[in-house]
């Protein structure tokens, strides 16, 4: 599968004018480390985290961070001391040995460029980190605005932060798609009345994920396909 669309009428009326980009495990390849040193962290601190737990934490505020955790290993644990680890872990991992872009962002950015259609990254990040990321990948600047969770009241899966970047792009959310890779942030894009698509990074979308779906694709560069023609 290259790309497919799931619900054609949602977008048949909505011409796309903007595209509102999730960071991690969607623009850079970095989901695989959260996964890792969500697991890390939870060890450090006694709890045997599984790769499929380390999963669910993706792009979750603090409170959905909290139930999640507390879910897995009862009331006594804490998301600031865990994330406070994971991040410690990943921070000096990161600052040894760099992070990678997915495959297609640079295509998807150009032809992006080409039409005219602004960009925004969506992201659960604090803007610092999100520059720490991008600028030396050279994709900082290449993005209309930045938007970060920590500038909005709810973080997703609430909808705030794809309200808020279709706002700074001067859009209303349906003119704009929003790339996930992760059922939290999808579900973010559709309470905010965006055109989610998918693309899966280290599981596919699950039952509850995919009715919320407009399309899925392979990689970020099968996305120029449902920007329309030059």
């Amino acid at each position: 599968m290259a790309y497919h669309i799931y619900k054609p009428e949602w977008g048949a009326a909505r011409p796309i004018r903007g595209v509102l980009f999730d960071m991690d495990g969607l623009v850079l390849d970095t989901e695989k480390l959260f996964s890792r040193f969500w697991m890390a962290a939870c060890q450090f601190y006694g709890y045997p985290m599984t790769v499929e737990q380390s999963l669910k934490m993706r792009s979750l505020s603090k409170t959905a961070g909290q139930e999640m955790l507390c879910s897995f290993f009862g009331p006594g644990i804490s998301y600031p001391q865990v994330r406070a680890k994971r991040i410690e872990l990943m921070d000096a991992f990161i600052k040894e040995h760099g992070v990678e872009p997915k495959p297609g962002i640079f295509q998807l950015m150009d032809a992006l460029e080409e039409r005219g259609i602004p960009a925004a990254i969506t992201s659960s990040s604090p803007v610092s980190r999100i520059e720490e990321y991008l600028k030396p990948l050279g994709l900082y600047h290449r993005f209309a605005k930045i938007c970060s969770g920590h500038e909005v009241p709810n973080g997703k899966p609430a909808p705030d932060i794809y309200l808020h970047g279709a706002a700074q792009l001067g859009l209303k959310p349906e003119e704009c798609l929003a790339l996930e890779d992760s059922p939290a942030g999808i579900l973010s894009a559709y309470r905010a009345g965006c055109l989610p698509v998918m693309i899966p990074d280290l599981d596919t979308p699950d039952a509850e994920t995919l009715p919320r779906l407009f399309a899925q694709a392979d990689s970020l560069a099968e996305i120029i396909d449902l920007l329309g023609p030059l």
